[in-house]
């Protein structure tokens, strides 16, 4: 099976062998998602790579806390991804996901090159 790069999480596929994306825009999406998980200091020769967004889990969900997460993913887009392009960020929660401590983020992005826009859902 032809594709880009291993699809995280791996995966096997019965006779295919490891599990590939299979399109640009998908390999963009999971490398943004690594981006934004990863904290920084955690990746190797690039100290500064990452938004850490788990540091952020114990913190007020707040308008300043909020604040602080778009600004870094913002920084860290412009500096290690700059062809996206960010559309929106959006907090979501509601009282069970309060009670479990829990929110989740949607960021909007549109990719220039490829003149595709895509959603990136992640639940901390």
């Amino acid at each position: 099976m032809a594709g880009f790069s291993p699809a995280l999480p791996f995966g096997m596929s019965p006779g295919e062998g490891i599990v590939l994306t299979t399109s640009l825009l998908e390999v963009i999406k999971q490398n943004f998602k690594n981006l934004v998980l990863t904290n920084p200091g955690e990746r190797v020769m690039l100290p500064d790579f990452g938004v850490g967004i788990k540091r952020y889990l114990f913190e007020m969900n707040d308008a300043v806390t909020q604040s602080s997460i778009q600004s870094k993913i913002g920084e860290q887009v412009k500096k290690y991804m700059p062809f996206l392009s960010l559309d929106n960020i959006q907090f979501l929660s509601t009282n069970d996901m309060f009670d479990a401590g829990t929110v989740n983020i949607r960021i909007f992005y549109h990719v220039s090159p490829l003149e595709a826009a895509d959603v990136l859902t992640l639940t901390i």
